[in-house]
C-alpha cells in the first residue's frame, strides 16, 4: 500500500507540472482562439491545420525558417554564458524558428517569467517578448509571442516531434492523439530546451523553457529541440525576473534557411 502512495504521488506531482507549463506558456493565445473557434470553426481550423500525414506538415507553415543542421547559441544571462546545441535535423522548423529569432535579437533583455524548482524541479521559461517592458506586470508575462513585423501577425509554429528511428517527425498532434508509441528522437532529458504552447498543438511563437529535471512526462507533448551543453549551472540559478542579457548564433548560421 505504501508503494502504491508513493507511486500516485509521484503521478499526481507529474500532472501538476504539467499542468503549469501548459497554462504558463500562452495563456492570452489559447483564450484567442477560444474566442474565435466559439464563433468560427472555420476559423479554427485553419488555426490547428491538420497535417496530410505524420510526416507532412501543412502548408500555412511552408514560409517559416528552417535549420538543415545543427547550430549552437550562447545565450547570456547574468554575466555569465549558456550554451546550446540546436538540433535542425530532427527538429527544422523549431530550431529554425528559435535561431532565426537568435539573429534577431529577439531575446536580448526579456525576462524569464516563470521558474519552477517546487514540489521538485521543473522548468525556467522565458521568451515573451512583453517582459522587454519592464513596467509589463508580471501577472501577465506568459502570454505574448514574436509578431512578425512583415506581417504585423503573431508567428506560431506547429508541434513538432520525431519518433525514435523514423525519417520524419510528427507534425500538429501530440504523440497520444497520433498513437504513436515510439519515444522522441529528442527527449525532455535535464538541460533539454522546448517549446511553450497553449492548449492547441501550434500555439508556439517565441517561449521557450529549460528542463531543469528529466521531464519523461513531457515527452510527446511538447517539442524539444535542442540541449545546454555548457552553463547548466547558470541555468540552476535563474531567478523569476532574471533577464536575458544577448543571445547569439555562434555556430551554425549557414544552416538556417530564412523564411520564404
Amino acid at each position: 500500500m505504501k508503494l502504491m502512495n508513493i507511486r500516485f504521488c509521484r503521478w499526481l506531482t507529474a500532472c501538476l507540472l504539467a499542468g503549469v507549463l501548459l497554462l504558463a506558456s500562452c495563456a492570452g493565445q489559447n483564450q484567442n482562439q477560444e474566442s474565435v473557434s466559439s464563433t468560427s470553426p472555420t476559423a479554427t481550423a485553419t488555426a490547428t491545420p491538420t497535417p496530410t500525414s505524420s510526416g507532412a506538415v501543412s502548408s500555412q507553415f511552408s514560409n517559416l525558417p528552417r535549420l538543415s543542421g545543427e547550430a549552437t547559441v550562447e545565450m547570456v544571462v547574468k554575466g555569465s554564458p549558456i550554451v546550446i546545441r540546436i538540433d535542425g535535423a530532427n527538429a527544422p522548423i523549431t530550431a529554425g524558428n528559435f535561431v532565426d529569432l537568435v539573429n534577431r535579437q529577439v531575446y536580448d533583455g526579456l525576462a524569464f517569467h516563470r521558474v519552477v524548482r517546487e514540489p521538485q524541479p521543473f522548468v525556467v521559461q522565458g521568451g515573451d517578448p512583453q517582459s522587454k517592458d519592464p513596467a509589463f506586470p508580471v501577472n501577465q508575462l506568459g502570454t505574448g509571442g514574436f509578431v512578425d513585423p512583415t506581417t504585423n501577425q503573431e508567428r506560431r509554429i506547429p508541434l513538432e516531434i520525431k519518433p525514435e528511428g523514423t525519417d520524419q517527425p510528427v507534425y500538429s498532434k501530440t504523440f497520444e492523439t497520433a498513437k504513436v508509441t515510439a519515444q522522441p528522437e529528442l527527449r525532455h532529458t535535464r538541460g533539454a530546451v522546448a517549446m511553450a504552447r497553449s492548449a492547441l498543438p501550434d500555439s508556439a511563437s517565441s517561449q521557450f523553457y529549460f528542463a531543469l529535471n528529466d521531464l519523461t512526462f513531457l515527452d510527446g507533448n511538447y517539442a524539444v529541440f535542442g540541449y545546454v551543453t555548457n552553463g547548466m549551472e547558470v541555468v540552476d540559478q535563474i531567478q523569476q525576473g532574471d533577464r536575458i542579457t544577448s543571445a547569439k548564433v555562434t555556430a551554425g548560421s549557414e544552416n538556417l534557411q530564412s523564411a520564404r
